[in-house]
């Protein structure tokens, strides 16, 4: 209860000023001139005044509001090194037992460092939750914060103040002493040529101190290609080649120390885009025909390809007795291209080529051991294939996937996906394949084949082969069975995906990753680990991982259309993951790369202190005694006192209060006031009359 005087004057404040003012000047004027009766007239006058100011007595009842303590829990990966969380766990609790004693304490309890993006989980960002904490809550009504923390702390003021003025504590997990250390890329570029060396620059780092020589084990997708010498404190260079174009996960890895607190930040990790140098292609066209340039149109429009094409317009026996020197055409340079240079090429086209002398015999021959040793060959065949002159009675037999018939079928037919086809990287999904009959124009000529080996993706004319691919020692051959393409390209009876179908034919004998019919991808988003499967059997089964600590844990994968399996797994853990499936396996980093949250991991005071000065608080190690963790004392504090001490920490205590109720009892009110109001007048009456 609080007592309070207030006034509510009858009258405005100008009246009761017009009125009491010259009465009060003529009740002076008279004490100066020491009449008679003039102390009576000054009480009369006093009590009148009384009377119209109703002097209030109010009897306030208010309920105390209670101070608010943010009490923050830092749950960071971190926090999980040897017997950390255990500290946690007991130092919250005793807190919570002993901050529960105090009625003016309202205790908030925050647990940092477990939200749900990538970005926070990596980051022990402590005063960005002790801000939401205290959101709604006045400055008046702070306390203070105590922090439960193994003191690296990504988001400490720089002035060290957090907002408040309210002390802020700090109970540091860990001991002191502690020892680690780990590696910190400073020079890692995100794009590289593949097979081209790239520079990285790297440093070992230890707590223990500097000078001392280490191994560092540097892989690439988890294939290791170097063991280097490094000194530890000084920065170290190291040239890396990526095999592929597409992601590469380049991996240092620090040998680690006896007693150190983790070997997890022993590995740095960068991610590099592999970039291939323009593709070299030679293409080699036969006589002219109405589709001549639709492989050419196809490769010249691809920034990632250098074109040499050459036609054949003028074969031996057309010999005219024309001069060399009068003649426009271009000698076709065979040796140099199909001797000397011939492995300078990443795919050699032969589009509806026949064997007329042009090529020696031999030549053929160093096609096929080109294709044996790495090279990729595409046949695009047309009537001469199944002729007399076909190339398939040469050396380059060997390296062919199917050998002609002699037939040609001279009928409209719709190209088709075969069973396999459904399931293979080249022809899975291709636009309007999904239809019966396909959503593309028909063809009229195909050419027959036997022996037929390989993997048979497209059909024709009565299920005969139409596009067969097969793997030939190192390299790869394809073969188009048809010269009709060309009607997909001119948009004959509506067209075709001749663009997707030919540019993925191309890649896949390159050899381009994205086009393997066995493939394993993993890829962390956020927190999540996304597994993709592409393979030509019906069910790959499920996906193994192996998480950065050890954990072994299984991807269920599902088919979303043949050929394709996919699976994910919400992680809880930041860093590199392995996973396997059959005999694939893949890596994937989870979260940021080179987290904050494991760059240093040793428990120190010192990012702390800062705060601590400027709000009067306190930074100090949980200590462990025979009885487990002692802590200091919590002293409510009020007004500016201290608030920390040798062992004790102090919170603030508010004044705040929320008003309940008030009675009022006017002073003058009634014939309390009456009566008291007539006696002064009477006394002064009676004083006068004598």
């Amino acid at each position: 209860m609080t007592w309070s005087l207030s006034f509510e004057p009858l009258l405005s404040w100008t009246t009761l000023g017009l009125l009491a003012i010259p009465m009060a000047l003529l009740a002076v004027l008279a004490l100066w001139r020491r009449q008679r009766g003039a102390l009576f007239r000054l009480a009369a006058l006093a009590a009148l005044a009384l009377a119209l100011l109703n002097p209030v007595l109010l009897d306030e009842l208010r309920q105390p509001l209670k101070s608010v303590v943010a009490l923050v829990v830092d749950r960071s990966q971190s926090q999980d090194i040897r017997d950390r969380s255990a500290q946690t766990d007991a130092a919250l609790a005793e807190l919570k037992t002993r901050l529960a004693r105090f009625d003016q304490f309202e205790v908030r309890e925050i647990e940092a460092g477990q939200a749900a993006s990538a970005e926070e989980r990596t980051d022990t960002k402590l005063f960005g939750a002790l801000d939401s904490a205290f959101r709604d809550v006045p400055p008046s009504r702070i306390a203070g914060a105590i922090m439960v923390t193994d003191g690296q702390v990504h988001d400490v003021p720089a002035n060290g103040n957090p907002g408040f003025e309210a002390p802020v504590h700090s109970l540091i997990t860990g001991e002191d002493g502690e020892r680690d250390r780990r590696i910190r890329l400073e020079n890692a570029p995100r794009f590289g040529l593949v097979d081209k060396p790239i520079p990285m620059t790297y440093r070992v780092l230890d707590t223990a101190g500097q000078g001392e020589a280490v191994n560092v084990r540097v892989s690439i997708n988890g294939n290791p290609v170097a063991t280097e010498r490094a000194i530890v404190g000084q920065p170290a260079t190291v040239e890396v080649t990526i095999p592929t174009a597409g992601r590469n996960i380049v991996e240092f890895a620090v040998e680690g120390v006896q007693g150190e607190l983790t070997t997890t930040n022993n590995r740095a990790v960068a991610l590099l885009d592999g970039i291939r140098e323009n593709l070299r292609v030679l293409l080699v066209s036969g006589e002219p025909h109405a589709g001549e340039r639709t492989w050419r149109n196809l490769l010249k429009s691809d920034a990632s390809v250098d074109l040499v094409h050459f036609t054949i317009l003028r074969p031996p026996e057309k010999q005219d007795g024309t001069p060399i020197n009068e003649l426009s055409l271009i000698a076709f340079p065979t040796r140099e291209l199909f001797v000397d240079k011939i492995n300078d090429f990443d795919l050699i086209i032969f589009d509806r080529y026949q064997h007329r002398d042009v090529l020696p015999i031999l030549y053929y021959d160093y096609i096929a051991e080109y294709v044996e040793n790495g090279g990729a060959l595409l046949i695009a065949a047309g009537p001469e294939y199944a002729g007399g002159q076909s190339i398939a009675n040469t050396p380059l037999m060997s390296a062919l996937p199917a050998l002609p018939s002699g037939e040609v079928v001279e009928e409209g037919f719709y190209p088709r996906l075969t069973d396999l086809g459904q399931r293979h990287p080249v022809t899975r999904g291709l636009e309007g394949s999904a239809q019966e009959p396909p959503r593309w124009s028909r063809w009229f000529r195909q050419i027959g084949v036997d022996s037929t080996q390989g993997e048979v993706v497209m059909k024709g004319a009565g299920d005969r082969p139409l596009l067969v691919l097969e793997r030939k020692g190192e390299g790869r051959v394809g073969m188009f069975l048809s010269d009709q393409g060309w009607l997909w390209a001119r948009g004959y009876e509506g067209g075709g995906p001749h663009v997707s179908l030919y540019r993925r034919i191309a890649h896949w004998l390159m050899k381009e990753p994205e086009l393997e019919e066995e493939r394993l991808i993993a890829d962390g988003r956020g927190m999540v680990l996304n597994v993709t499967r592409q393979t030509m059997s019906d069910d790959p089964g499920p996906a193994s991982v192996i998480s950065p600590t050890g954990k072994r844990l299984q991807i269920p994968l599902t088919s979303n259309q043949p050929g394709l399996f996919t699976g994910s797994l919400e992680t809880d853990e930041v860093g590199l993951y392995q996973i396997a499936n059959g005999d694939l396996t893949a890596l994937a980093h989870v979260g940021p790369l080179n987290a904050p949250e494991f760059a240093d991991v040793v428990s120190t005071t010192e990012r702390l202190q800062p705060v601590a000065d400027e709000t009067g608080g306190s930074v100090r190690r949980l200590e462990s005694g025979v009885t487990g963790l002692s802590l200091p004392n919590i002293v409510p504090v009020s007004g500016n006192g201290e608030t920390n001490g040798r062992d004790w920490m102090g919170l603030r205590v508010t004044d705040d209060s929320v008003l309940q109720s008030v009675s009022r009892t006017p002073l003058f009110g009634g014939f309390f006031g009456l009566a008291l109001l007539l006696m002064a007048i009477g006394a002064m009456w009676y004083r006068e009359g004598r």
